[in-house]
This record gives C-alpha cells, structure tokens and sequence, in this order.
C-alpha cells in the first residue's frame, strides 16, 4: 500500500436541523471540531482546506472562523456535488505532496432564514443563462420537466417515484437525527399538492439548516489514529448543459461520471453494497441510478419497487432518509460522504447496511435538465 494514498478517518454531520441561535459559520466551526475530534486530529494539524456555498472568498473568512493556516485550499462550487469532488481533489492534493491533512466543511441555514431553496428563477448573471432565464425556469421546475419526459418515454407513473420517498422516510425514521420521521405511504406522496407536475410535495426535499465536516490524511498517518480509514476506491467530475443546442433530458452528468468513476476503482455496479445519491426530488434518484448503470435506461421506476432500494433491499439507497427526510441545507453532497463513511465503518446502529465493504456516492450540483454537475465517489471499507 501507498503510504501517501488518501484516506478518509473523520467524519461528521451536526445533529441541529434547525439552528435559529447560530451562524453558518459557527455551525461549521462545529462540525469541524467533531470531525476533528473523530479523527483524533487538532486544528493545528490541519494544512489543507475545502469548502464552498459560503459567499465568493468565504473560504478565506472560514480560515479565519477555524485558525487555520492551510497550504493547500480548494473552493471550488459545482453545487451540491462539491464536496464530494473536494474529496477527490483533497485526496490528489495529498497524493502530490501538496498537504499531509485536509479538513472539509460545509453549513447552511437556510431554514433559519427562510430562504426557499429551489423556487426562485435563475438571475441570468451568467452569459449563457440569458437563452433561457428570461423564460422563467425554476430548479423545482426543471426536475419537473425531467419528470415528465422519463414518464413521456418509458411511462413511470407517480406511484413509483413515490416509492422513494415512503423509503427515504423509512429509513429517516430510524435516524434520530433526521427531521422527518414519521411513516408516510404511496398515498400519503399522490395525495399532497402538486409542486411541478408530474412532482408533487412529498416529491420535494425539504429545506433545513445544517452543517458537515470530513477528515482526510495520508494512510501512514492514519496508522496512528483512532478510526479505521475508508479508502478512496475511485472518483470522477462531470457536467451537462445547453451548449450543443437541443439536448436529452435524460442524458445527465452521471451517465459519464459514473463509468469513469468505476473504472478508476476497478470496480462494478454490481460490487457496490449501498448508494448515497443525492435526493433533491425523487427523479434525481431514479434518474441518477440508470445513468450510474445499476438498471437500463428506462427501468428506474420498475427497479426501485418491491423494497429493492431500501434496507435489506438488494441495494440500500441513503440510509440517513436523505434529502427527503433527513436534511437539506442547500448543497447536500458533504452528508451523502459522511454517511457512507460511517456506514463502511459500522457506526449506524439500526439503520446500518449489514457487510457494507462498498460505498457509491454520486451529488448532483445545478439543474437536472438545463445545467448541472455531477460527481461520483466510490469508498471501500477495511473493517
């Protein structure tokens, strides 16, 4: 083994889902003193740092918030899926020298401030939004669209992507800490309002406060710590948009981070015990599971029926009750890593996928359908 391979040894999500009395940056402060003391590090061991979501130089006010003095820092902002793209870059980083320890965070308090994540248009602050911002596009209507044309072309029905939300409540109901917990049913998701048909309420994830932080060093180092490290098996970046002209919805990023991602690792969809996919609305999973190869094009409504996709299903998908249930704070993607880190180390009590030796997590930044990011990381366990 590489001495200087990147391993990830900490790891963790604040407990607060709605934290009125505190900051972002206070409650990233937090979530990196966890993580820290998870992995059994101090601040002053720190010498790299990731984050993004916290205003254009804001990585620079949260070295100031935490005392640190990195030599090597990543702010880059894809969306949601940043932070598992930080891993991926933190761990090259390392790889080459550039630092030994990396710390990365995120918080947002969006429920604080009762900002409506995903409702408003875009600005068209960029140059190329202008073909379709003054059209008046939403993120929530976009995921609609996207919805529409899966159910146009293959004939999902509501029933089935309802389905992944009656399991990520059930799997949120066994997470102390997820804000939703009570059961609901089919019934319960067709029976609330229709948001962006054909997507209705329950379709929708929720927005929350929140806050996360991870711990990467090099494995000699880990030797020395209190953790088993959770290896870094594999990872890829890509991104669609509108740039070629007219486009197929269901052509997302993922279909080319994924395969990239296994290749690197060496590894298959079928090697893969539980998937973190992100979970802004329920198409986002059906969608990102075709595209990641776990089913064709076409059978992600049949695939996720029958419990396959829950607890004891032939592949568990977001244990911690996700997006839909659990938190979302904004940008999601740090918690899909944390919890697929504490699941490959056996931390999860009830809700802990049994033999978890592979993890799969993929975050989704930006539009599905317009403009969007996605990045895939594959995890290996060695307990």
């Amino acid at each position: 083994m590489n001495p200087n391979e990147a391993v990830l040894v900490g790891a963790f999500e604040h407990p607060r889902r709605f934290a009125p009395d505190k900051t972002a940056f206070q409650l990233a402060a937090e979530a990196a003193a966890g993580a820290l003391a998870d992995a059994g590090l101090k601040p002053q061991d720190i010498d790299g740092y990731a984050t993004s979501g916290v205003g254009p130089i804001g990585i620079l006010s949260m070295c100031h918030q935490l005392d640190i003095r990195p030599n090597w820092l990543d702010s880059t902002s894809i969306g949601g899926s940043s932070f598992v793209a930080h891993v991926g870059t933190a761990a090259a980083a390392i790889a080459a020298g550039l630092c030994e320890t990396v710390l990365i965070t995120y918080a947002a308090t969006a429920a604080s401030e009762k900002f409506a994540v995903g409702t408003g248009g875009n600005d068209a602050g960029d140059p190329p939004d202008a073909f379709y911002a003054p059209y008046g596009p939403t993120i929530v209507g976009a995921y609609g669209m996207v919805a529409a044309r899966h159910r146009h072309e293959f004939g999902t029905t509501p029933e089935q992507l309802a389905e992944i939300a009656v399991t990520m409540r059930r799997h949120a109901g066994l997470n102390p800490h997820a804000r939703y917990r009570e059961p609901i049913t089919v019934e319960d998701v067709l029976k609330s309002r229709i948001v962006s048909s054909p997507l209705h309420l329950l379709d929708c994830c929720m927005i929350s406060d929140g806050a996360g932080a991870l711990v990467l060093t090099t494995r000699e180092r880990a030797r020395d710590l209190p953790k088993t490290p959770v290896t870094i098996r594999g990872s890829a970046v890509a991104v669609r948009h509108g740039g070629h002209g007219p486009r197929d919805l269901l052509d997302i990023a993922a279909c080319q981070s994924g395969p990239k991602a296994f290749e690197r690792a060496g590894l298959r969809p079928a090697d893969v015990d539980l998937c973190m996919v992100y979970d802004s609305f329920t198409i986002t999973v059906l969608a990102t599971l075709e595209a990641l190869g776990f089913c064709a094009r076409g059978e992600g409504g049949a695939f996720v029926e029958n419990g396959r996709i829950g607890l004891g299903g032939e592949l568990p998908v977001n244990p911690d009750g996700g997006g839909l249930s659990s938190n979302h704070p904004g940008m999601r993607g740090i918690f899909l890593v944390i919890e697929a880190v504490k699941q490959l180390r056996g931390e999860c009590g009830s809700r802990q996928v049994e033999g978890a030796k592979v993890a799969l997590c993929h975050g989704t930044g930006g539009w599905l359908g317009i403009t969007h990011s996605g990045a895939t990381l594959l995890l290996g366990g060695e307990g």
